[in-house]
C-alpha cells in the first residue's frame, strides 16, 4: 500500500517526527516525503505532521488536509506546551475538523516540541507571577523534545 509523509515544520520538531515515521515504514512504498504538495495526494495513506499554531495545525497543513478525499490518514504533531493529554486532544480535535468525512483516520500522535529562544525572551518580559513562572518552566522542559522516547512512541503508534 502506497503512502506519503507530509509535514509542516517551523522549528524542525515536526520534521524530526516525520523522519521517525519514515524510518518505521517500508521505504519502497513511500511515494512522497516533504512539505504539503499535490504529489502526496496520489498515495493511499497519508502521514500528516504539523506544528501547533493557535491551538490547531498551521495554515499550510490545514489547507492540505482539506484537499484529502478518500485517503487514510495518520495525524502527528508537536506543541510547545505539553504534558497534558487533554490539551493534545483539544488540538487534535481542531485538526480533525479539516478532514472530509470520506477520509479514514488511522491514528494520531502528539508530543511536546522545543520552542525558539525568542519565546522564552517574551515570557521573561511578562509581569512576574505564577503564570510567568509556569510558562518559563514549560519552556525549559520543552527544550529536550522531541526526545528518543517521543520518537519511539510515534514509531510504535505508526506500526500499531
Amino acid at each position: 500500500m502506497s503512502y506519503a509523509i507530509v509535514y509542516s515544520s517551523r522549528t524542525g520538531n515536526t520534521e524530526q517526527l516525520a523522519r521517525a515515521v519514515r524510518e518505521s515504514l517500508p521505504g519502497q512504498e513511500c511515494l512522497y516525503f516533504g512539505p504539503p504538495d499535490e504529489a502526496a495526494l496520489e498515495a493511499q495513506t497519508v502521514y500528516a505532521g504539523f506544528w501547533t499554531d493557535k491551538g490547531s495545525c498551521d495554515e499550510e497543513m490545514a489547507h492540505f488536509l482539506k484537499s484529502l478525499t478518500n485517503q487514510s490518514v495518520f495525524l502527528f504533531g508537536t506543541a510547545g506546551f505539553g504534558g497534558a493529554p487533554a490539551y493534545f486532544e483539544q488540538i487534535l480535535g481542531r485538526v480533525r475538523e479539516n478532514l472530509a468525512p470520506t477520509v479514514c483516520l488511522l491514528g494520531e500522535y502528539m508530543c511536546q516540541g522545543k520552542m525558539p529562544q525568542t519565546v522564552r525572551e517574551r515570557y521573561e518580559s511578562m509581569e512576574a507571577g505564577p503564570r510567568r513562572d509556569a510558562m518559563l518552566t514549560n519552556f525549559d522542559q520543552a527544550k529536550a523534545h522531541p526526545d528518543e522516547r517521543d520518537l519511539a512512541q510515534l514509531a510504535a503508534a505508526v506500526r500499531g
